[in-house]
């Protein structure tokens, strides 16, 4: 590569409007209510913050795989590799219903006695990237979203870290806030509120594991 050619792909194409309008439409799309929702409030309001955190980690990993994929036109490798992401979705709806069945058996003994879950952070980190993966129609979702704000022939490598960190921030700063917000509660909570909560958090989790499922 010449320096004009590694400048070029050095430079910034994107400008401070379509990153805004970018950030903007990723925030709003993230604040939705949808399955990563779903488990990263889920994993919050049964573990605390940290699961959370852990869970959401998962899920803008996963994005950011799909999104990488949409800017460097890699779709028909993601439409090759089908199968692979199916079983990547099954994974994911067994682990989701491992985590559901697991905290709805021990969540009576876990709040009386103020025990903190001692399930992985890794645990959580994986919930949200499995369930993020297990999607790879992400990569068409993406491939027509992004044309109302980047043009994707002229891209450079900066400019995919930008957005890459455009997304970081909005996706991951969404889910954090329903994780803070799932954390509250359960930490205002009292027993018998909290025994509620755990037991609708491991509904949840086992729901999103069958909507997999069934759509796997």
């Amino acid at each position: 590569m010449t320096q004009a050619e590694f400048l070029t792909t050095m430079a910034i194409t994107l400008t401070p409007a379509s990153m805004a309008a970018l950030f903007l439409a990723m925030l709003v799309l993230a604040a939705v209510p949808s399955l990563s929702v779903l488990t990263v409030t889920a994993r919050a309001a049964a573990h605390g913050f940290a699961h959370g955190a852990a869970t959401t980690a998962g899920v803008v990993a996963g994005d950011l795989v799909f999104i990488l994929l949409a800017i460097f036109g890699l779709a028909l490798l993601a439409e090759t590799l089908d199968e692979g992401f199916r079983f990547v979705r099954y994974l994911g709806a067994a682990w989701l219903l491992y985590l559901g069945i697991r905290l709805w058996t021990t969540r009576p003994r876990l709040v009386e006695e103020g025990v903190v879950s001692r399930t992985s952070l890794r645990g959580s980190f994986m919930a949200g990237l499995l369930l993020t993966l297990g999607d790879q129609k992400a990569i068409l979702f993406y491939l027509g979203f992004f044309p109302a704000f980047l043009e994707l022939d002229s891209l450079t490598a900066l400019d995919a870290g930008l957005v890459a960190a455009i997304a970081i921030l909005a996706v991951g700063g969404v889910k954090l806030a329903y994780a803070f917000a799932a954390d509250r509660l359960r930490a205002r909570s009292g027993a018998r509120v909290g025994v509620a909560l755990n037991g609708l958090a491991a509904l949840l989790l086992i729901a999103v594991g069958l909507f997999l499922l069934l759509g796997a």
